[in-house]
């Protein structure tokens, strides 16, 4: 990524997808913090998810809100003491530091557009984002790598997890719930079978391809 400039990168997808993973060697590569969204869930989805039932809008907004506010803290952070240390927000290093890296790198399922909408900045309403509306926040521009999966693959990651709060039976939900967000720019797509390294190397390139091509749409702003 270009010196300086700061985004937000969201890695998502439905649960089983590697998207922490991911995420923290992303963040790595690109010497940024990382956030788990998950940890920024209230205790009542946390609960919620936990007896198996799905989350409503009403429980994610605040949740949606909460990581575009924290990511944009965090590069505020960043114009004041420096950028990134490429260390994840709770405190655990994952990457070198490096004067030319600033942003940060989150893990959010971010199933439907009204929920990347959200964590793009946009205001969102009852009729969906409007990037123009007064208070919508362009300032960070934000790109999404999409981890995708058939769900024989993501159901047999499931199985294999231990610990973690997310049923299997839930992932049928998910994959209903969740808008394909191929058609919507700055998105890259990865498999959910490629290595870890091969996925960040691709993500890397696709971001720094997305980064220029915003850079060229602004150059007069």
């Amino acid at each position: 990524m270009s010196a300086m400039e700061s985004v937000l990168i969201v890695v998502m997808g439905v649960s089983g997808t590697g998207k922490s993973t991911l995420g923290t060697a992303l963040a790595a590569s690109l010497h940024m913090p990382y956030i788990d969204g998950d940890d920024l869930h209230p205790r009542s989805n946390v609960n919620k998810m936990a007896a198996g039932r799905p989350l409503t809008d009403a429980d994610r907004e605040p949740w949606l809100h909460a990581i575009r506010n924290t990511a944009e803290r965090l590069v505020a952070d960043q114009s004041v003491s420096g950028p990134a240390r490429g260390d994840v927000a709770k405190g655990t290093e994952t990457g070198s530091p490096t004067p030319h890296a600033s942003g940060v790198v989150v893990a959010c399922s971010a199933l439907r557009r009204a929920y990347r909408d959200i964590l793009r900045g946009f205001d969102v309403g009852a009729g969906g984002a409007d990037p123009d509306a007064q208070g919508a926040r362009t300032v960070l521009p934000t790109y999404f790598v999409f981890i995708d999966g058939s769900r024989e693959v993501l159901l047999e990651r499931m199985l294999k997890r231990n610990g973690h709060f997310m049923k299997a039976t839930m992932l049928d939900s998910q994959l209903t719930t969740l808008e394909d967000p191929r058609s919507e720019e700055g998105v890259v797509v990865l498999s959910v079978q490629d290595t870890t390294q091969t996925q960040v190397e691709k993500a890397v390139g696709a971001l720094k391809a997305f980064r220029q091509g915003y850079k060229d749409d602004h150059v007069d702003d």
